[in-house]
């Protein structure tokens, strides 16, 4: 047990999860094997992970980062259907590089959810969370909706993450993230200012999603320390998609303002946007008159600060394309390189526009060692991107590597449920698991 000396919120949060976990002390007596240290704010906490592709996996990847148990319920034979998303694969694995990224600190397990009910049944029995991102109604065809395993668990926190909800005339469709982005609007406002909607580099209506659930599930395990019981919990694409508007959805709620695409640069603040250089580009943030005057110190025209027409952001805002185009021009006068060598002091922000490669070569992302290198059971190490977070006084940590398909059918089965190998053999041979 972790001494608490301090009143941190993590601190508490893991005091709780230790006291109120119904894994903290378990009937079967086996020890959460797959967290890292007493350190782990979610040591104890056993999560059924039900979810395949992005926004589900990333979800429960950060609760394994956490140091929560993560058993990942895959088919028998194919698995989660981002395992096949390549080229590039790992080396000496069939495993897509795309899987790599967010299934970390988890347990496969390969079951016929069908044939397997009564399996999964049992490990529900066992789990404090339940994550699956299923078409509504899907599950409830295999016994495994929230209804039928709260029976059986009543602290069980079940958290269904979909393309639109559980209700509303689209919640039977399927969702995925381009198609959340363009009907919550992403796509309309991204791109260049004449050019075609984009698309954002990453999924990032995926990513917030996850984000929103795990939120969410931390709330809901907090909420059970004082009911003692779990709940269910809706998180989908397309509201995720929406809330995050943030400003462009209250401009058109409270002034009718329509959004519009405007490539790097920002609709209300200028100048705020890349900037052509010789060798690549430059992005430059002046969100406030002080900023704007140091930029043009740095850039050896201060008396454009004092010009009536850029006095205030009001003014730059009115006489944008003027500004932009004094600016453009001088950009272009000096490699990246050379302007981040005469801003490095600058009291705004600036940074480069970086490739893939120079962010991983930067200085700083280096210092702070964010990539983590993990062994791996095929492929000899994997790398992966660590936890943004961390903490004072709890662990955040990378532990293990994305498991292969199965790799920990037996074990599960046999430390979690108590089955004797030879029922784990038997079931094997019927092609229930794998």
């Amino acid at each position: 047990m972790l001494t608490v000396q301090k009143c941190r919120i993590t601190e508490k949060f893991a005091r709780y999860l230790r006291k109120f976990s119904s894994n903290a002390t378990r009937s079967d007596g086996i020890e959460n094997t797959s967290s890292a240290s007493a350190g782990a704010p979610l040591r104890g906490i056993r999560v059924l992970d039900l979810t395949r592709i992005i926004a589900g996996p990333y979800c429960t990847m950060i609760l394994g980062d956490l140091g929560a148990d993560v058993i990942k319920v895959e088919k028998p034979g194919s698995g989660d259907e981002s395992r096949h998303w390549g080229p590039p694969f790992m080396p000496n694995s069939t495993d897509s590089v795309y899987f790599m990224a967010s299934n970390r600190n988890k347990r496969s397990i390969c079951v016929d959810m069908k044939r397997g009910r009564s399996i999964l049944e049992d490990l529900a029995r066992k789990c404090d969370v339940l994550v699956e991102n299923y078409v509504p109604g899907k599950l409830k065809q295999f016994g495994l909706d929230y209804e039928s395993l709260r029976k059986i668990n009543e602290r069980l926190i079940y958290c269904s993450i979909t393309g639109y909800g559980s209700r509303g005339p689209y919640a039977k469709r399927p969702g995925y993230d381009v198609i959340a982005a363009s009907m919550g609007g992403l796509l309309h406002i991204t791109g260049a200012q004449d050019g075609p909607p984009a698309k954002v580099g990453v999924a990032m209506t995926d990513i917030a999603t996850g984000l929103y659930a795990h939120g969410a599930i931390l709330a809901a395990l907090l909420a059970r320390r004082d009911t003692g019981r779990g709940q269910k919990i809706d998180v989908d694409l397309l509201s995720t998609q929406v809330s995050c508007l943030i400003n462009v959805a209250s401009n058109y709620l409270n002034a009718g303002l329509e959004a519009k695409r405007w490539g790097t640069s920002h609709s209300s603040i200028v100048p705020y946007q890349a900037f052509k250089t010789t060798s690549g580009y430059v992005t430059i943030g002046a969100g406030s008159d002080a900023h704007f005057e140091a930029l043009c110190k740095f850039l050896g025209i201060p008396e454009i600060s004092s010009n009536p027409k850029f006095l205030t952001n009001t003014h730059r805002v009115e006489h944008r394309k003027e500004l932009i185009e004094l600016l453009e021009g001088i950009f272009q006068k000096k490699s990246t390189s050379e302007w981040m060598e005469v801003l490095k002091d600058a009291p705004f922000p600036v940074a480069p526009i970086n490739s893939i490669r120079d962010v991983f070569e930067d200085e700083h992302v280096k210092a702070i060692g964010l990539v983590k290198s993990i062994p791996h059971p095929a492929a000899g190490s994997v790398k992966v991107v660590g936890s943004p977070v961390s903490y004072s006084e709890a662990v955040n940590s990378v532990r293990t590597a994305p498991p292969i398909l199965g790799q920990h059918t037996a074990e599960v089965l046999q430390e979690v449920l108590e089955y004797s190998q030879e029922v784990v053999e038997k079931l094997m041979k019927e092609k229930i698991i794998q």
